[in-house]
C-alpha cells in the first residue's frame, strides 16, 4: 500500500469513527478489563451468570498474592509466587511451594478463605470489608481473615457467635454483592473504576466528585476512589448500591448493543442505580424512552460481557 492509499484508508476510518460517534453518540470500541476468572467455577457459573463474591484484586489475585495453604501448613502468612498458580471460583491464588499448590489443587474448598477471602467480622455484622492477610486463624479447619487490629479485637469477644452471625449473612451477602466469575468493567490503567470519580458522591450530593486516591476500596477487582470517609464506609455497607451499571460503561451503547466508554459527568440515577453515559448524544438518546432503552441494556449486557471476556 503506498503513502497516499494509507493517508486515505486513516481518513475514511476516522470519518466512519466520527459518524458513529454522531449518530449514535457512543463509539463502538471502549476500553476496560475483564476481571476474574472462569477456570475452577462451575459450568452452571458460568452459563448463567450466577453470582460469586470473592475478594480480588484488578488482576483476579486472591489473599494479595499470599498462599492459604501456608496458613494451615507453616502456621503463617507466606507470599506465593507468580510463578505457581491455581483457579478457584473466579479468583487466582499464588503459591510458596508446587507441594501447596498440588495440596490446593487436590482439595480447593479446604484451603480458600471464608467468606469470599473477605473480612469475616464484617461478614458477621453484615457487610464486606478488605482484608489484612496477616490478621488469621485456622478455626475448625477454616481459614479466616480480618481487616484489622480492631476487626481482630471485636470479632474474639464473641468468636463463636460471630463466626454463626456471619454464615448467617454470607448467602445474602453474595446474593446482594455477589457478580459473575468473569465480567467487563471500565477500568484505567492502574485498576481504577469511573475515572476516579466517587460513584457515592453522584448519590449523596447529586453531583459528579473527584475522588482521592487516599480513600479507595477495591470491590470486584475494581479500585473506587472517594471524596471523603463517609463515602467510602457507605460503599463499604453496600457497594452493589453504588457501583455503575454495565460495567461502569455507556447506558446507551448497552441498549444498542455495543460497548463504549463514558463521560463520568454525564450521568443520572435509573431505579436506583447509577447509569452513565459516553456523550451528550448518547444521554439525549437514552432519555427518549428510559425505561425501554434501560430494560435493553440490562438485557444486552450479560451478552456483552461474555463476549468480549471469551467466555
Amino acid at each position: 500500500m503506498n503513502t497516499d492509499t494509507q493517508i486515505k484508508s486513516s481518513v475514511m476510518a476516522s470519518v466512519l469513527a466520527l459518524a458513529a460517534v454522531i449518530g449514535t453518540g457512543c463509539t463502538s470500541t471502549g476500553t476496560g478489563r475483564c476481571v476474574g476468572s472462569t477456570a475452577g467455577a462451575s459450568m452452571s457459573a458460568v452459563g448463567s451468570q450466577e453470582k460469586v463474591l470473592v475478594n480480588t484484586d484488578s488482576h483476579g489475585l486472591a489473599i494479595q498474592g499470599y498462599d492459604p495453604v501456608a496458613y494451615f501448613t507453616d502456621k503463617k502468612p507466606v507470599k506465593g509466587s507468580d510463578q505457581l498458580r491455581s483457579t478457584y471460583m473466579g479468583a487466582v491464588y499464588q503459591f510458596s511451594t508446587a507441594e501447596h499448590k498440588q495440596q490446593f489443587d487436590g482439595a480447593p474448598e479446604r484451603y480458600a478463605p471464608q467468606f469470599g477471602g473477605y473480612c469475616a467480622y464484617a461478614a458477621s455484622i453484615n457487610r464486606i470489608s478488605p482484608i489484612d492477610p496477616t490478621y488469621w486463624e485456622v478455626v475448625d479447619g477454616r481459614l479466616l481473615l480480618q481487616h484489622n487490629q480492631k476487626a481482630w479485637d471485636l470479632w474474639h469477644k464473641e468468636a463463636s457467635g460471630n463466626l454463626a452471625k456471619a454464615d448467617t449473612n454470607w448467602p445474602g451477602l453474595v446474593d446482594r454483592n455477589g457478580a459473575p466469575a468473569r465480567q467487563l468493567i471500565n477500568l484505567d490503567a492502574s485498576g481504577v473504576a469511573l475515572g476516579g470519580y466517587d460513584p457515592v458522591a453522584y448519590f449523596t450530593d447529586g453531583k459528579p466528585m473527584k475522588g482521592e486516591a487516599s480513600l479507595s476500596r477495591m470491590y470486584q477487582g475494581a479500585t473506587y476512589w472517594f471524596t471523603n470517609k463517609e463515602h467510602k464506609d457507605a460503599f463499604e455497607s453496600d457497594p452493589a448500591k453504588y457501583i455503575p451499571e454495565f460495567g461502569g460503561f455507556c447506558g446507551y451503547a448497552a441498549s444498542i448493543n455495543k460497548v463504549s466508554p463514558i463521560n463520568p459527568e454525564i450521568w443520572q440515577i435509573v431505579g436506583g442505580k447509577l447509569v452513565l453515559q459516553h456523550t451528550p448524544k448518547a444521554f439525549d438518546l437514552f432519555n427518549a424512552d428510559v425505561p425501554k432503552n434501560y430494560a435493553r441494556a440490562q438485557k444486552n449486557w450479560p451478552g456483552l460481557s461474555v463476549k468480549r471476556c471469551g467466555m
